[in-house]
């Protein structure tokens, strides 16, 4: 295998995360039910330590079995998803509706995003492997584009890394197999290194997989922001294009533009989302397709699920867009949020033009603003100062929004007659009033 040798000498972090749903004690007495787990977290330590250089002493991965409540266990969980070099997640069914496991899937998540923002191109960090058989539509949205490695053969497809480990018969099919395992997660910490990043708060990351029983969720982003050929002369055109889509204003930490990272994000936490321009949205009131959505849903439309506005301040130097912008804030259903990003680094954006721009920004959209700041996360209508603080804010503004629109939005029952909601009667209710003795209550 060659193995770049540069930067190499002093990089001991843990090779990989081993990310696994904890399965539940069935009786008193059973015995520890991940006990598997940590054997096959064990051997492919070993392999990793037989195929690399680390030092003796180094961590080869990392697990969370033995964290215990008081261990700072949330913070030590943060620290290896901000250092790790691959993420391995063990796909079970019972993977997909872990909260724990979802928070941590997005966080290494949101690290391989800011490495793609800074130009780091396509980071293939994550390494799942099958604990057991996991069919494609048990795949939550957030998950399908991963790619799932096949070539350890039909039994493992068939049966998991479990099966073979359970089945004596199949032992040296598991030690190829975790021997491959371990192979592909050095090649891909070699071969497309992920830089370390500041801890994540555990507690306020949120979880990568929608909640067991809920339905597909929606989302519409819209992008309210100049092109190179509407800015002002004298305003720095780094942060434009030719379209309002390739806004990037924090192009100094960034490469890509706002709007396609701000759907990536989205789409991680299990969203379908769709991306739109506020110069081609109708701000009249009336419902219309939305110019976003391909497929399955291409009648739906923006204003009837929950929305974001992606705004640049600098699109108010025109008229007609602090017209249509005010218009579109009266009319906005509480289910609508915005985030206004605000580079720090950009000086433009300070001294007197920037308070004017400021001032204009309230005067247009005083609704929107005053509900932002009523929330957890009112820096996004404040003024998001860096990537950083973009990609922190955009998971709380994404949760605030949906929970209005499930509080707010207008339910539509299935067709057919009305049905009553059950309720519970007192022992005194007598629900025959002609009964008598041989009905089976008291003569």
């Amino acid at each position: 295998m060659n193995v770049p040798e540069r930067g190499r000498e002093s990089d001991n972090r843990p090779y990989f995360f081993l990310s696994y749903a904890h399965t539940p004690a069935w009786s008193p007495g059973g015995g520890d039910p991940d006990h598997w787990v940590h054997v096959l977290f064990t051997d492919l330590c070993d392999h990793i330590m037989a195929l690399t250089d680390l030092p003796a002493g180094a961590t080869a991965g990392f697990m969370d079995r033995e964290l215990r409540s008081g261990d700072g266990w949330p913070e030590k969980l943060s620290e290896n998803l901000a250092i790790c070099r691959v993420f391995v997640p063990l796909f079970s069914p019972r993977y997909f509706t872990s909260e724990m496991c979802g928070r941590e899937w997005f966080a290494f998540n949101e690290r391989i995003l800011r490495a793609r923002a800074r130009g780091a191109g396509d980071v293939p960090a994550i390494v799942p492997a099958l604990w057991t058989r996991v069919e494609y539509t048990q795949l939550p949205d957030s998950v399908r584009h991963i790619h799932i490695d096949n070539a350890f053969g039909e039994r493992y497809a068939a049966h998991g890394i479990y099966g073979l480990i359970k089945l004596n018969r199949l032992h040296d099919e598991y030690e190829e197999t975790v021997l491959g395992l371990a192979q592909r997660i050095v090649r891909v910490a070699h071969e497309s290194p992920l830089p370390a990043s500041r801890p994540r708060h555990y507690e306020s990351t949120p979880s990568a997989f929608k909640p067991r029983g809920e339905g597909p969720r929606h989302i519409h982003l819209t992008v309210a922001a100049p092109t190179r050929d509407t800015i002002p002369q004298h305003r720095d055109a780094r942060p434009y294009g030719e379209d309002p889509q390739d806004w990037n204003p924090y192009h100094s930490e960034s490469t890509r533009p706002l709007p396609a990272l701000a759907e990536e994000l989205i789409r991680s936490l299990d969203y379908r989302i769709t991306v739109s321009s506020f110069d081609d949205e109708d701000t009249s009131g009336e419902e219309t397709a939305d110019p976003g959505a391909g497929g399955d849903h291409e009648k739906e439309q923006p204003s009837g699920r929950p929305g974001i506005l992606l705004v640049d301040r600098w699109v108010l130097t025109d008229e007609e867009n602090r017209r249509r912008l005010k218009e579109f804030d009266s009319l906005a259903r509480p289910w609508v949020s915005a985030v206004i990003p605000w580079n720090r680094s950009d000086v433009q954006c300070h001294g007197e033009e920037g308070r004017k721009l400021t001032e204009d920004l309230e005067r247009t959209l005083p609704l929107i603003l005053d509900r932002g700041r009523r929330t957890e996360s009112r820096m996004a209508v404040n003024g998001v100062p860096s990537l950083k603080a973009f990609t922190d804010v955009l998971p709380a503004v994404v949760a605030h929004t949906t929970r209005q629109y499930l509080k707010h939005a207008e339910a539509h029952p299935p067709p057919g007659p009305h049905v009553p909601r059950p309720r519970l009667m007192g022992p005194t209710h007598q629900p025959y009033p002609d009964a008598g003795p041989d009905s089976g209550g008291e003569a």
